[in-house]
């Protein structure tokens, strides 16, 4: 049997392996495989066959935005299984033991709630109305002091871009958009980010910070060199550039979602979970954020 680089197939003898992607086109002795389940295998074609899977059964949101890793970083495929015992042998009792609570939850749950009081949409929306920018930009920096997810250089860089009124008024106007506006939120995102480029504080960690502090129900933080890392090591392609640009974040939630569904077992209360269990799971890299 031949088999086409794409075609879906899955191990005729071992479940365990799950979905795989055929890398490359076979010869007639072996075939390169990407399965979820172990990641990279070759075949002898002498010994298995692999079955062909079709339709909606050949759909996995590993495979459909599959990345192999061809850099010297030296990032090999880690499986969601593997990863969450990993995760687990750093946090016994999950997302509701008190070292996770202590280590990562509880300093950004105190982070949401300022968010809440200093800038959800009621005190924003009277904010804007009074146009009162001063206010808002201090208020911003306020949220943004308040964890250590931001680096402080980086921290420093939206304190400078933000001294003169009329940078105050843009990033308030395009925040208050991101975060409340009623267009599709590509638009709100690349709006954000001109400004953020504007006034030269133009890094990920500030574009991705308010929606993640303020709505952690649905929006992700993105620190690169971590959010990178995860995402090879579950094979998943975020389209990642240093440049801020909506595909790499729009990438980046995909993938949240996909680690909120995978780890379901671990009952995730929201994407402030699951941002930790993506800086748990490289192993070496661990450190609380």
């Amino acid at each position: 049997m031949e088999y086409k680089k794409g075609d879906r197939v899955k191990h005729p003898k071992i479940n365990d392996w799950g979905l795989g992607e055929v890398l490359e086109d076979s010869n007639t002795e072996s075939v390169r495989v990407f399965f979820v389940g172990v990641g990279e295998k070759v075949l002898s074609l002498k010994y298995v066959q692999p079955m062909k899977i079709t339709g909606d059964e050949a759909s996995h949101p590993v495979l459909d935005n599959l990345k192999i890793n061809k850099s010297a970083s030296g990032i090999k495929y880690q499986s969601l299984p593997q990863s969450i015992q990993f995760f687990l042998a750093q946090f016994p009792e999950g997302f509701y033991g008190k070292k996770f609570r202590e280590h990562e939850r509880e300093y950004k749950n105190k982070a949401h709630t300022l968010a809440q009081e200093l800038l959800g949409q009621v005190p924003y929306d009277s904010l804007l109305e009074t146009e009162d920018y001063v206010e808002i930009a201090k208020r911003a920096l306020k949220i943004v002091n308040a964890t250590n997810l931001i680096f402080p250089n980086e921290k420093m860089s939206l304190k400078d871009g933000l001294v003169e009124p009329s940078a105050q008024k843009e990033f308030a106007v395009a925040l208050h958009s991101l975060l409340y506006g009623n267009g599709v939120l590509e638009k709100r995102f690349v709006a954000f980010a001109k400004v953020l480029e504007k006034i030269e504080a133009a890094k990920w960690t500030t574009a991705t910070y308010f929606l993640f502090i303020v709505d952690p129900s649905k929006f992700m933080f993105v620190k690169p060199t971590i959010t990178q890392y995860s995402s090879e090591l579950c094979g998943f392609e975020i389209n990642y550039k240093p440049q801020l640009n909506w595909l790499t974040y729009k990438s980046v939630l995909s993938f949240s979602e996909y680690l909120f569904s995978e780890i379901s077992d671990l009952k995730p209360r929201d994407m402030i979970d699951v941002q930790s269990f993506m800086w748990c799971i490289a192993p070496g890299t661990y450190q609380s954020a």
